[in-house]
This record gives C-alpha cells, structure tokens and sequence, in this order.
C-alpha cells in the first residue's frame, strides 16, 4: 500500500466518521416526528368526542331558548291583554265610582249643613 491509498482510507474513515454524526441527528427527528404524528392521532381521537358533545350541547341549548324566546312571548302577551284588562276596568268602574263620591260627598255636605252646629262634628 502506498501513502495515497493510506491517506484515502483516513478520508474515507473520516466521512464514514462524519456520515454516522450526521445521521444521529435525523434519526432523533425521525423518532421525534414519529411521537408527533402519534400524539396528534390520540388528540384526534380525544378531541373529535368533545367536539360532537360540543355540537350537540350547543344544539340543545339552541333548542331551549327557542322554547324560552316562545315563553318570553306569551308572557309578553298576556302583560298585555291584563294591562287592557286594567285600563278597561278602570274605565268602567272609575267614572261612575268618582261620580258616586262626588255625590256622598255632596249628600254629606248637605247633610251637615243641615244640621245645627254647621259642618263640625265634635263639639267641645
């Protein structure tokens, strides 16, 4: 063997050398994407659950203010048909009850002033 084919074997030791530190490296982040696509698996495996419960919560509570918008309604209607109620009642219970007090108080009027002494009614 010459002195050439020496020093190619120490070249060709070294890249032999230099190739093995360099695929250390990938083979870590080979394994490191591998544990990445396997945690994303289980989070989509865990997360895919949730998000259907989430959708069908959501829609049940969609569901349920429906129904209370529709209560919310009703009640609105019949505050109302009672605020009517209450306006028609003292439309026609009022008049005539303010006419019948102004006429016992006239009557009482006329009554005390009937009688002796005037309007007073405690003498002492």
């Amino acid at each position: 063997m010459s002195g050439g084919d020496i020093v190619g074997l120490v070249f060709a030791g070294a890249f032999l050398v230099l190739v093995g530190f360099l695929a250390l490296p990938l083979f870590k982040l080979g394994r490191v994407f591998d544990e990445t696509t396997l945690a994303i698996r289980d989070l989509t495996h865990t997360v895919t659950p949730l998000l259907e419960e989430s959708t069908r919560t959501i829609q049940e509570t969609n569901a349920q203010l429906a129904r209370v918008d529709t209560i919310t309604a009703n009640v609105a209607d019949v505050t109302g048909n009672v605020s009517a109620l209450v306006a028609l009642v003292a439309a026609t219970v009022g008049g005539p009850l303010v006419k019948l007090a102004g006429f016992s108080a006239g009557v009482r009027a006329a009554l005390g002033a009937a009688r002796p002494g005037g309007t007073r009614r405690h003498r002492r």
